[in-house]
């Protein structure tokens, strides 16, 4: 029974951190009723499998690791870059995983791994709200992430758009110093407003991610 519970947890545990990274309302955890579990298989059959994700996002990040390596192989004198990435389905694997700590997407990780190893700044700046940062951070750091800043947002910022909240912390990382190189996340809200030298968006399929 003590393993049931824990399991239990887990998976309750995963379900909060995905929904309020999206910012949309908790769904129920009692027993759905016919016509929303028609309609949740129906969301659900639209998203890619798990290899064919993992093949998009190489794609992807396949022109990320020659832009990163190239732009690193010789850095100007005096320089601070960074890589800011956003968390949920562009560093771990949520949408695909219950387990906890949720896993790193292999390929992001890798890339950030590199580019830290060249003295490349990582910085995550996700949707999720800040009183679950030591959750955030512990899961990121397990998985091999090295994490350099971690920025959520606060209770004020869930009722502002996430778009607005993620230019303003890249403004503020370039702020203190930093030149982002490059900015990685799978829609569009994490990318636009500008404060990177480039951007790579991995795949959402039309919203189906979070």
């Amino acid at each position: 029974m003590a393993a049931l519970g824990r399991v239990r947890s887990i998976a309750t545990t995963a379900l909060l951190t995905a929904t309020l990274a999206t910012g949309t309302a908790l769904p129920a955890l009692a027993a759905t009723p016919a016509s929303a579990a028609t309609a949740t298989t129906t969301a659900a059959a639209k998203k890619a499998d798990y290899a064919t994700w993992q093949a998009d996002i190489a794609a992807v990040l396949d022109q990320a690791d020659t832009y990163v390596d190239g732009r690193t192989a010789s850095l100007p004198a005096g320089e601070k870059p960074a890589i800011v990435l956003d968390i949920d389905n562009t560093s771990l694997e949520t949408d695909y995983s219950w387990a906890f700590p949720t896993p790193a997407i292999r390929r992001t990780l890798a890339l950030t791994n590199f580019a830290h190893a060249r003295g490349v700044k990582i910085f995550f700046v996700s949707a999720r709200p800040d009183f679950i940062e030591s959750i955030t951070r512990y899961n990121l750091k397990s998985v091999g992430y090295p994490v350099d800043g971690l920025y959520g947002r606060s209770i004020g910022d869930l009722f502002s758009e996430v778009s607005a909240f993620k230019t303003a912390q890249r403004a503020e990382i370039e702020k203190n110093g930093y030149t982002i190189i490059a900015n990685i996340g799978n829609n569009t809200t994490d990318l636009t407003g500008g404060h990177a030298e480039r951007t790579f968006k991995l795949p959402d399929y039309d919203g189906q991610l979070s």
